[in-house]
């Protein structure tokens, strides 16, 4: 007998963005495991870097119930710009479902519509940055300045995300991060949110 719609629940989808070159081992690490154990699907990029640090930590927790889901950028032929597979270097291997797009623009280009940012910003329940660069503050500005989505910047200072905006909370402390998570998804009216300790 199949299941009716009320009685279908959908795992909410945490959204982690940050550097591609730079791991932020320590934090993604430990943010992943923490995500892995709390009942959701974790979302990122699907490349290097944080995206793969916070994903290597989400997988290896036992019995979770959440996949690691990659937004996958596009190669484009720089002459005809005819699609030539994913992006060199993704999805790492720790992306469990790799979501193939058309899409290749990102850093600098990261808020225009040919790049992948808007999926991953829209996939999202909720999202946490951490430390990077150019791609990251454009996701940054997409979820707070146009598509309004929860977001916390798991960071030291400001100064680890160039421009940032001034709007977006920068919290070191772990625990304010977890509580900011635990808090949004208790509140986010369009899911239904059970945290695994509670069945």
């Amino acid at each position: 007998m199949q299941q009716s719609r009320a009685q279908m629940s959908r795992l909410p989808v945490v959204g982690v963005l940050g550097s591609g070159t730079d791991p932020s081992e320590s934090q993604a690490g430990e943010l992943g495991i923490w995500l892995g154990t709390l009942g959701v699907h974790l979302l990122t990029g699907g490349g290097g870097g944080v995206m793969e640090s916070v994903s290597r930590g989400f997988c290896s927790v036992q019995g979770r119930k959440g996949l690691s889901i990659g937004i996958i950028p596009a190669r484009r032929d720089a002459g005809t710009g005819d699609y030539l597979g994913p992006k060199e270097g993704y999805p790492n291997p720790y992306v469990e479902l790799p979501v193939q797009t058309h899409l290749h623009l990102s850093g600098n280009q990261g808020l225009d519509d040919l790049s992948r940012n808007h999926i991953n910003i829209l996939s999202s329940n909720l999202l946490i940055a951490l430390a990077g660069g150019a791609g990251t503050s454009s996701e940054a500005r997409l979820a707070v300045e146009v598509y309004h989505k929860p977001l916390i910047a798991y960071v030291d200072g400001r100064w680890k995300i160039p421009g940032l905006p001034e709007r977006i909370t920068v919290e070191p402390d772990f625990s304010r991060v977890k509580e900011f998570v635990l808090k949004t998804l208790a509140a986010d009216q369009g899911i239904v949110y059970r945290p695994p300790d509670a069945e």
